[in-house]
């Protein structure tokens, strides 16, 4: 079965763009975040010279009232020196200033109030913005990805019939991603987006017919847009982990391993031998892919209670060996078919030599899998 070259170039490009389209939507949301953010900020400095502002009249008003209240205590005492009417216009005045002050006060209350939700909602404001800019960044990675290394996958699989699989199995697989990425975002952060329009609304009107509800409804709205930065933050770790970004390689293995073990109560032993360093992006990310599918491959077929991961850095090449005590398999008997099986060792296997490495699998039936891959470092 011949592989339409142009036809899968097709594809790629139409995911690219799609792709583009993307990244271009997430800069668009990082750009508003960003000018939401410097709104807010000028916002809590108006608010801060406000404040100022009733600070300084609050201090000459309790100088007044003070005053007030002296000359009405001169004025009830002297009978003979001041008449009824003094007295009168003596407390009339001292009341007056005090309510002014209880006015003022309860404004100064207000607007610190106020300014302490905006500087919450300025730190969240800001730490959208980063993590958008982050989002983008990364997709850019994927666009790197695809417009290079798919692009030579395509060349080589013209007469290769597995790899014209591979191939449409990786399609099959983007997409099948992007529906879960789409419905959980349908289901989860846009609802609740939906939601939020509705609730703040609805506060506005609050404001008009019942102002004192609208404490209430703030409170509530509160707690929903939390609620949906959770969800967006886990729909943004299942598309790539942030640390893999930011601290590397290592840590990133070792977050993926600790939430493995608590997720599918079996046991992970890692030793890394060397001293940790970032590499190239696409070397951390290749490394950090094969071993999840390994990890996959183990919870889904393998049935064995401990793994051990060993990662060796050498100074021209990075180790890794992957063994666990499950059932075990016939590697002869595992070719990729058309229900989307054995195309995880086949992925594994198009990622390493992609990078010019090499991969050995051993496996026997009751007695587990190892896996030992090796990919150089020349190119750091």
């Amino acid at each position: 079965m011949a592989v339409d070259i142009k036809i899968l170039d097709k594809i790629i490009r139409e995911t690219v763009s799609a792709i583009e389209k993307s990244r271009d939507q997430i800069y668009s949301i990082a750009e508003s975040a960003h000018h939401e953010y410097q709104r807010v900020r000028e916002e809590i400095q108006d608010i801060r010279l406000e404040v100022a502002k009733i600070i300084d009249e609050v201090n000459k008003l309790e100088i007044e009232e003070k005053r007030a209240r002296i000359k009405l205590m001169e004025v009830s005492k002297d009978f003979r020196r001041y008449s009824e009417q003094d007295i009168k216009s003596a407390y009339e005045k001292a009341q007056g200033i005090q309510i002014k002050l209880v006015m003022l006060r309860e404004e100064e209350k207000t607007l610190r109030f106020k300014r302490d939700h905006l500087e919450l909602t300025l730190k969240r404001m800001k730490d959208t913005a980063v993590k958008a800019e982050k989002l983008v960044s990364q997709v850019g990675i994927a666009m790197q990805f695809l417009t290079n290394d798919l692009s030579g996958i395509s060349k080589k699989l013209g007469n290769l019939h597995d790899m014209q699989q591979l191939g449409l199995s990786i399609i099959r697989a983007q997409e099948e991603e992007r529906k879960r990425v789409a419905r959980e975002i349908h289901d989860g952060p846009a609802q609740s987006m939906a939601n939020i329009v509705m609730r703040a609304e609805f506060c506005l009107k609050l404001l008009e017919l019942n102002p004192s509800m609208v404490g209430g409804e703030l409170i509530s709205l509160q707690q929903l847009v939390r609620q949906s930065l959770q969800e967006v933050r886990k729909i943004i770790f299942d598309l790539r982990p942030m640390v893999l970004d930011d601290l590397g390689l290592f840590p990133a293995i070792k977050r993926y391993c600790e939430d493995y073990k608590t997720k599918n109560l079996l046991n992970v032993e890692i030793v890394f031998l060397g001293q940790e360093k970032r590499f190239d992006t696409s070397l951390e990310v290749a490394v950090f892919r094969i071993i999840q599918e390994a990890l996959t491959n183990i919870k889904k077929h393998a049935k064995a209670r401990h793994v051990i991961i060993k990662i060796e850095l050498m100074p021209a090449k990075i180790n890794v060996y992957i063994k666990d005590n499950g059932c075990g398999f016939n590697i002869e008997s595992v070719k990729p078919g058309s229900g989307g099986s054995g195309y995880g060792l086949v992925g594994m296997r198009e990622r390493i030599q992609l990078l010019k490495g090499a991969i050995n699998i051993l496996s026997e039936h009751g007695k587990g899998t190892e896996i030992n891959f090796w990919i150089p470092l020349q190119n750091e």
